[in-house]
Parts: structure tokens; C-alpha cells; sequence
């Protein structure tokens, strides 16, 4: 059986045709850094079978390295316009998700929002080792892209403010937006402030939690009705929470966001991260790995 029209534009577009099509360019989920870190911690856990298939999809400028590629999504956003609106998915200024009211692009087309994407390129990876029409080189790298994604909690914010993109503020003396405040300036200070300006000592710290505060939650950190669909749905509803209890609270325009709103916010980016990179793990296990996946301890490898 053929995909869904919107499953097939996803991979099969020629570009000529996708240089055509304009869409309204929002803020990247993550920065580059954000997006390294969620992928620097999913290799770490990724099973044998996982690992061997990772890097015989990664194409040869990767590296071998996962992380290398998991901003690439960001970076082709230029030419793959139609996938702008996978990036994120909007509520009408409420504090829950609903799959089939929110996530849909501006043309109302159902399933193309952050969640539907997840779903989509898990579901075309278990095509891995059979004949098949998909790039799955590029379902990797924009799976491993949109996990990071649907954890960074105004990715699923209000539609009226686009995820906080047209919320004006002030991080410390530098004017920006509070979209841009989560994806880059909480984890640029904290790397500057707290790991002495280096990402790879913030990302050991991030695994040192995982194997000693967060230890107890891993197991909880994957739990929904549907696994094979990614628990994708969870993830946003959790995003929603943190954005109305932490991202939004207390924020109006052209406020000054400083010390207060950092050290309260901080543990729920470093949280994120962490979790975006532990079920990016899982997902793939169980993608390479079949059934057996949910019989295997996820463990550093």
C-alpha cells in the first residue's frame, strides 16, 4: 500500500520543486549545541544492533558520530521548506496537546507537526534491511533531529506567540526573543557559567546525573500506551506543562530576564536534554532491535 501523500512529500519531493515553496521561517529548536548534547547521550546508549545500523545509515561526513549530524535538520530548512512546520506543534493558548487539534501545518494538513513527524520517521526506519522507496540516511538524521525537538518546551507552545518568537525580552543586557531564550541562551550561559565554555564537560555532567540523580526515573521516562508510535504524544504533553509552568510564567513583553529566571529554569532544559537523549536511545533500540528491545536494560555501552 501506497504512504499517505504527506508521507511520501516528506522524503520524495524533488528539491527543484521544494526551492519553490515558501514558508515562515521560525527559530530553531535547540541550538546546534542542544541538539550535539541529545545525541551525545542517545550513542551512549544505543544497543549493538542499534549502533551497527546508526552507522551504516550515517552518510561519510558524519564521521561515524550520530551527534555530528543532529543539527543537519536545522541546516537544510532552506531547502526543505515543507518541513518547517515538522520542527514544532501549537496549542490555541492552552495547556494541553491534542494530537488531532494541534498538530497540523498552516494549510491544516493533519499529522505535520513535531509528534506526527517522530511517528512518521520511526515508522519508515522499521523499513530498515527490506526493499524500500525511503531515504532512510535522511529518516535518521531527522528523527534523531525532531526528538531533540519535541522536548524543548515551546516547541509545543501557544500559536498566538509562535512558541514565544513574538515575546520581546531581555536575557540579562541582551534583547532577544523568549523562543530564542530556550533554544540557545539558558544552555550558552550555563555552559559559560557552569563548564567553563565547554559543551563536551556539560554533556559528562548530563551523563553523570543519568547514572546517579535521574537513575531511578529512566525507567519512567518511556512509559506510554503505544511504543512502537515513539511515545511521541507524551513528550509534547510534557512540553506543554513545562512551557505553561516555566517558559511562560511570569514573562511579558520587553521584561528582563536574569538570575531568578535562569536558576529555576535551568533544571528543566538540563532535565530535557537528558530525556530527549534516552528516548532518542530507546527509540532506536527498539527500531534495530525488534521486540527484544523492551527485554534489554538500556545500559551505557
Amino acid at each position: 500500500m501506497a504512504p499517505p501523500p504527506h508521507r511520501r512529500a516528506l522524503l520524495l519531493l524533488p528539491l527543484a520543486f521544494l526551492l519553490l515553496l515558501v514558508a515562515p521561517p521560525r527559530a530553531d529548536a535547540w541550538g546546534k549545541e542542544g541538539h550535539i548534547m541529545v545525541c551525545k547521550i542517545a550513542e551512549k546508549y544505543l544497543s549493538e544492533k542499534a549502533a551497527a545500523a546508526v552507522q551504516a545509515l550515517l552518510p561519510e561526513s558524519a564521521g561515524g558520530e550520530l551527534s555530528t549530524m543532529c543539527p543537519w535538520a536545522d541546516q537544510v530548512r532552506w531547502h526543505y521548506h515543507w518541513a518547517s512546520p515538522l520542527h514544532y506543534a501549537n496549542t490555541p493558548e492552552v495547556c494541553n496537546f491534542k494530537y488531532s487539534r494541534d498538530c497540523h501545518n498552516s494549510r491544516g494538513e493533519k499529522g505535520m507537526c513535531v509528534v506526527g513527524a517522530i511517528n512518521n520517521y520511526t515508522e519508515q526506519l522499521y523499513s530498515y534491511g527490506k526493499k524500500t522507496s525511503y531515504n532512510l540516511t535522511e529518516s535518521l538524521m531527522f528523527l534523531a533531529h525532531f526528538v531533540g525537538d519535541v522536548h524543548q518546551p515551546l516547541h509545543v507552545g501557544y500559536a498566538e506567540d509562535e512558541g514565544g518568537n513574538t515575546i520581546v525580552v531581555h536575557w540579562y543586557r541582551r534583547k532577544t526573543n523568549l523562543h530564542h531564550v530556550w533554544d540557545v541562551s539558558i544552555i550558552d550561559t550555563a555552559i559559560k557559567d557552569f563548564y567553563n565554555r565547554s559543551m563536551d564537560t556539560m554533556v559528562e555532567a548530563l551523563k553523570m546525573n543519568l547514572t546517579g540523580g535521574w537513575s531511578d526515573d529512566i525507567t519512567h521516562w518511556e512509559n506510554c500506551k503505544n511504543k512502537r508510535s515513539t511515545c511521541a504524544n507524551d513528550y509534547a504533553i510534557e512540553s506543554i506543562h513545562y512551557s505553561c509552568n516555566y517558559a511562560y510564567k511570569d514573562v511579558e513583553q520587553d521584561i528582563t530576564l536574569g538570575d531568578d529566571y535562569f536558576f529555576t529554569r535551568y533544571p528543566v532544559v538540563e532535565k530535557r536534554l537528558a530525556q530527549a537523549g534516552i528516548r532518542l536511545a530507546l527509540i532506536l533500540n527498539r527500531i534495530f532491535d525488534g521486540d527484544e528491545a523492551d527485554g534489554i536494560p538500556l545500559q551505557v555501552q
